[in-house]
């Protein structure tokens, strides 16, 4: 190993370190422009979970997002004091809250979202247009069997 060489090479073969380096890096440019805003990425989620489904309730948009439902709760007071989220009692029922993006909230997700997007090809300009499907293709399907475990366990649990 040159001295040139600052992280292990048994750290470099784990792919799940690598990613976690990989996702700090993206969200370097995201975070600061959150921040600008005086905002965090839970409410960058939030605002783009509510653009991309519509109204949702409290305890589903949790569970969408993998949020503890009560860390939700605070993201949802910050985000509710700016104007950019709405909560409201649910017409279907009444004891549950639904959460719905105001037109500033909606303007923002779209706002931030570009800035995402910039990041993310920022980030992965060392790959060919391909390569960067690839990636995406493949985190996705580690990602949709891991969402897929835990329905299964929660169904289970449920039973």
């Amino acid at each position: 190993m040159s001295e040139h060489e600052t992280r292990p090479p048994s750290l470099l073969s784990l792919p799940s370190y690598l990613a976690g380096h990989v996702a700090r890096i993206g969200h370097r440019e995201l975070d600061g422009a959150l921040a600008e805003r005086g905002l965090r990425l839970p409410h960058f989620a939030v605002l783009t979970a509510l653009s991309d489904f519509g109204p949702l309730t409290q305890h589903v948009l949790a569970d969408r997002l993998r949020f503890n439902r009560s860390h939700l709760v605070g993201y949802l007071d910050k985000l509710e004091q700016r104007e950019l989220v709405r909560r409201e009692r649910d017409p279907e029922d009444r004891r549950r809250h639904r959460v719905t993006l105001t037109t500033a909230g909606a303007e923002l997700a779209g706002e931030m979202t570009a800035v995402a997007r910039s990041a993310q090809r920022e980030l992965l300009s060392p790959l060919t247009d391909e390569e960067r499907d690839t990636l995406v293709e493949l985190l996705g399907r580690v990602l949709a069997t891991d969402d897929s475990g835990r329905n299964s366990a929660a169904d289970r649990a449920a039973d």
